[in-house]
């Protein structure tokens, strides 16, 4: 049974303001608000919301048939919590009917994978940790940015414990195999992987509405009977692209929303389900591996890496940025790290670039390559003579982490202190607590004490004056009492006792 695996990005461009040498040392700050809030603005009021509302409603409309998958990048969500929260309201909303996954990829949507493995692991395991905190869900496939894979990538994601990762279903590394099957990693044979299918891609995200286009109209009907259409044991077709697609890239006057809206309907009747890339992974096995020795993307005719390092400025910039990547991952500034993870975004380096393209770049405020190289580096050189400060160059990093580790530890000792003193101030604090009520209770046991024995007292005192009122007499006594008695009175006439008188 064939099945669709339907994956959007969402992802974020952190525009940088006109930033000049005399700037250096001056201004720590290198953004452009207002570009920032503008684009996502638009973005979210033209595509997110619109496009989320629709897949909201094909899941309830198809009870749990139709499913999808997403990632954001970190930037990504950062600047949505900022100008558009309603849309991490709606993937929330997604979320909970249980027919959403949710990919990790790289929090700054950067080029780490290329240069620092160790920095690539800490952006990474960054968006883990928001996205489980957003929705409640531990990723457990990755997308590097702009699906830039390669057979050392995989091995570095399988040691991260990812069980998959999507990546280009490239002609060159394909050959003449299809991209309708899992295969597996050179270096870490149980990475699963999925490639992407490019025509089906993008037929939807870049031809959609090209009225030159050969196959324009699409039409949901059609578009189902072209993936039924495939031999019998290509099943899996993986259909990966920006959710800006719909609305941006596709207007949504070309009716895209109406086409998504009617694909569950016409792939039930000819059989074919809909799937996330962890079900995939869970019920089918790798038919081969994958040999992917350098490394591809999704971008351009090439589908490499030279959209962001094919030219000299590029490479320059690039191996410029991370030079202090150590020295930034080791210092773990906050401030530091933010602007770290904004100037690591590849759309810093595509600016840069001097070849053409077939898919539309908006350079934005920089009018050339050029431009964008003396802007980037202006700000890079402020950002590197910042983490100099910190931490001097003349420390090496292997000093450095030294240095950080001991104070790192010294920071634990003194929290386990602090610690134990809570625990002692607490113990010290519930003693207390006992003793007061013992007092209480002893108090209240003395005072019982005292009113019974208050009342002893009190029944003695009235037997003691009963006993004055009414005295008992002895024997001794009865005879004075009678002597007493008989003082008063006269003594009577002697009565003869002799017979004859």
């Amino acid at each position: 049974m064939k099945t669709i695996c339907l994956y959007f990005e969402i992802h974020q461009i952190i525009h940088l303001k006109r930033y000049r040498f005399f700037d250096i040392g001056t201004d720590h700050y290198y953004y452009n608000d207002f570009a920032n809030e503008q684009s996502i603005t638009r973005i979210a009021a033209n595509s997110y919301m619109p496009a989320l509302e629709t897949l909201l409603q094909m899941i309830k409309e198809n009870h749990g048939y139709f499913k999808v998958a997403f990632s954001l990048s970190g930037v990504g969500i950062e600047q949505l919590e900022v100008h558009a929260p309603q849309v991490l309201e709606k993937l929330q909303e997604l979320n909970s009917t249980g027919c959403v996954e949710f990919l990790a990829e790289p929090y700054s949507h950067g080029l780490s994978s290329l240069a620092n493995e160790e920095s690539f692991k800490a952006d990474v395991n960054k968006q883990v940790a928001i996205i489980k905190e957003y929705f409640g869900q531990t990723p457990a496939v990755l997308r590097n940015s702009s699906l830039i894979y390669s057979d050392d990538i995989g091995g570095l994601a399988a040691q991260m414990g990812f069980k998959g990762m999507l990546t280009e279903g490239a002609k060159h590394v394909l050959g003449w195999k299809s991209p309708h099957y899992v295969y597996h990693c050179a270096l870490a044979p149980d990475l699963k992987l999925l490639l992407r299918d490019i025509n089906l891609s993008d037929d939807i995200s870049l031809r959609f509405n090209n009225t030159t286009w050969s196959g324009y109209p699409l039409f949901a009907d059609r578009y189902i009977d072209e993936i039924a259409a495939l031999p019998e044991k290509e099943n899996i077709i993986n259909i990966f692209m920006e959710l800006s697609a719909l609305g941006i890239s596709q207007p949504l006057s070309s009716h895209i929303l109406d086409f998504f809206r009617a694909l569950p309907e016409f792939a039930r009747k000819r059989n074919i389900s809909f799937s996330t890339p962890s079900e995939i992974f869970a019920k089918e096995e790798s038919i081969d591996v994958l040999d992917v020795p350098d490394t591809l993307s999704w971008i351009d005719e090439e589908r490499d890496v030279s959209p962001w390092l094919g030219n000299p400025m590029q490479r320059e910039a690039f191996n410029k940025l991370y030079s202090v990547a150590d020295r930034v991952r080791i210092a773990n500034d906050p401030r530091i790290n933010q602007d770290w993870d904004y100037l690591q975004a590849s759309n810093n380096f595509r600016f840069m670039t001097t070849k053409p393209s077939n898919v539309g770049l908006d350079r934005g405020i920089y009018s050339s390559p050029f431009d964008a190289f003396t802007n980037y580096m202006n700000i890079l050189g402020d950002f590197i003579n910042r983490v100099d400060d910190l931490y001097p160059e003349e420390i090496d990093n292997e000093q450095l982490e030294g240095m950080l580790t001991t104070i790192k530890n010294q920071g634990d000792e003194i929290e386990a202190k602090d610690t134990e003193i809570t625990r002692l101030h607490a113990q010290i604090e519930k003693t207390q607590t006992a003793l007061d009520d013992m007092r209480k209770k002893y108090e209240k046991e003395a005072e019982k004490v005292a009113e019974i024995s208050q009342k002893k007292t009190g029944k003695t005192t009235e037997k003691k004056k009963l006993a004055v009122k009414t005295p008992i007499l002895g024997k001794g006594d009865e005879k004075k009492e009678d002597k007493k008695g008989n003082e008063g009175k006269k003594p009577s006439s002697p009565v003869s006792t002799d017979p004859g008188k």
